[in-house]
């Protein structure tokens, strides 16, 4: 069952709950598909009437902020031996080759790569855990996590909320031209059918005598 549909079958209280779970497990770095839940019910909100895109946007940001923070706490009592282990458990995920580019994100970008870490699906993994295991200062890891979480979040969600709304109206636009065309390709056609069977109505006996007189 595609995600969509799935959070179409609960709650608005349960879709709330979902985004932020996924979206905080994700940031505290358990590959999960945060991204792809939170562009599905930031799509059904513009659909559904009973699910506020202002909530949803402050539960994916409470929990990208959160779940980044509770990553990097861990990252920063568990060490290097902790990526070692991950790397272990998710191969395709925490690679020494990932890890390794992710590294070298943070020596060269430092405070910016937590922040732009955000929009990549790698980073937004590593962010958390990684910046604990470098002992990157905490204040500057949590100001680049907030504006980060808020404008990832907050701006995903607005930006396919309005997506949504102008697509559902301008389908529904379409469909009462596509309607009003049908009709009149269906009259349309109606005539010239009605035109060609009248000229290709049988000669009535009486003239067919009369022309074959005349010859």
């Amino acid at each position: 069952m595609h995600v969509q549909e799935w959070l179409e079958t609960v709650p608005a209280a349960a879709v709330y709950a979902v985004v932020g779970l996924v979206i905080g497990l994700e940031s505290l770095g358990i590959p999960l598909p945060g991204e792809i839940v939170l562009v599905s019910a930031a799509l059904l909100s513009s659909q559904h009437a009973g699910i506020d895109p202002l909530v949803l946007g402050v539960c994916a940001t409470v929990g990208a902020v959160v779940g980044d923070s509770i990553g990097y706490a861990i990252g920063r009592r568990g060490g290097r031996p902790l990526l070692a282990r991950l790397g272990r458990k998710f191969p395709g995920h925490f690679s020494e080759g990932h890890i390794a580019a992710a590294e070298r994100s943070f020596e060269k970008w430092g405070m910016w790569a937590v922040f732009f870490g955000r929009f990549v699906a790698l980073l937004r993994i590593f962010a958390g855990p990684l910046a604990g295991v470098l002992r990157m200062p905490y204040w500057k890891f949590l100001i680049a996590n907030v504006f980060g979480g808020i404008l990832w979040a907050g701006g995903t969600t607005a930006v396919i909320y309005y997506v949504g709304v102008v697509a559902e109206a301008w389908l529904k636009r379409f469909s009462w031209v596509g309607l009003v065309l049908a009709v009149l390709i269906g009259v349309t056609s109606m005539l010239v059918l009605k035109r060609k069977a009248k000229n290709a109505q049988p000669v009535p006996a009486a003239e067919a005598d009369l022309v074959a007189a005349g010859d």
